[in-house]
């Protein structure tokens, strides 16, 4: 059963933005997992625009490695008004001529979260992530969105405090799907657009892009066979890559 899906209040479009020193080597990369370009622009930095149709990657120029979860909307004003009125606080504010305006807070433990007004052309993705299939079609590789790396299923992201993070999710308009105390307290929560798990953990310490499937180990000898780089192996079903711009991606099997 499908669960019940909130509607979000940040906006209408969710993406992550990444930034990497090289548009057209990230690009690459992530058209190796399953991604195609839509778009790309100069204004008002050089950027590239690639999906897999379950998730929506912003890349834009820049050297230093960063990772925001972006949500695209109409009227950022008004969208960052009634969060400052739930207490939320903004590290970058836009300057009152910015012509797309850009907001920034972060979670407890420091996850960038921005809030931009939409340009022309920007649209959601058309396919299924994990929240929107029929679980009883996890298993059946063929119903994948994205046949190369499987099921987008979270963005991870580890915390210090799962209660306290949760608590600062709910204020954000995120619901929590499932939680669990095994093998660590962690939960998956969605706002209906963005599916995030936090994960209070030791067992890794950055934010990663995840995805599951029940073919997983056919799919990681793929990638193999096709010269994928930057990867550490987790078992014959697991594997930890480190994208060229230093951003991490899990791709987990899972059991059918």
């Amino acid at each position: 059963m499908i669960p019940n899906i909130p509607s979000p209040i940040l906006g209408d479009i969710v993406a992550l933005t990444i930034a990497t020193p090289d548009l057209d080597a990230s690009a690459d990369y992530y058209k190796k997992l399953g991604f195609k370009e839509l778009m790309r622009d100069n204004f008002p930095f050089p950027w590239v625009q690639v999906t897999d149709e379950a998730l929506l990657i912003m890349f834009r120029k820049a050297d230093d490695p960063y990772l925001a979860l972006t949500y695209y909307t109409k009227d950022a004003v008004k969208v960052a008004g009634e969060l400052e009125k739930k207490g939320v606080s903004f590290v970058f504010t836009p300057d009152k001529n910015d012509m797309i305006k850009r907001y920034v807070f972060q979670s407890p433990d420091n996850l960038n979260i921005s809030i931009v007004g939409v340009p022309d052309g920007f649209r959601k993705p058309s396919g299924h992530t994990m929240l929107t299939m029929n679980p009883a079609d996890y298993s059946n590789p063929e119903m994948y969105t994205n046949k190369t790396a499987g099921m987008f299923g979270e963005l991870a992201h580890p915390v210090t405090d799962l209660e306290a993070s949760i608590i600062f999710w709910e204020k954000i308009g995120f619901t929590v799907l499932s939680k669990f105390t095994s093998p660590y307290p962690w939960a998956i929560l969605s706002d209906g657009l963005g599916i995030v798990g936090l994960h209070q953990s030791n067992h890794f310490d950055y934010p990663a892009i995840t995805y599951f499937a029940a073919d997983m180990k056919t799919k990681i000898e793929k990638l193999k066979e096709e010269g994928l780089e930057g990867f550490k192996d987790k078992g014959p079903s697991n594997i930890v890559l480190t994208t060229p711009e230093q951003q991490h991606i899990f791709l987990f099997g899972m059991g059918m």
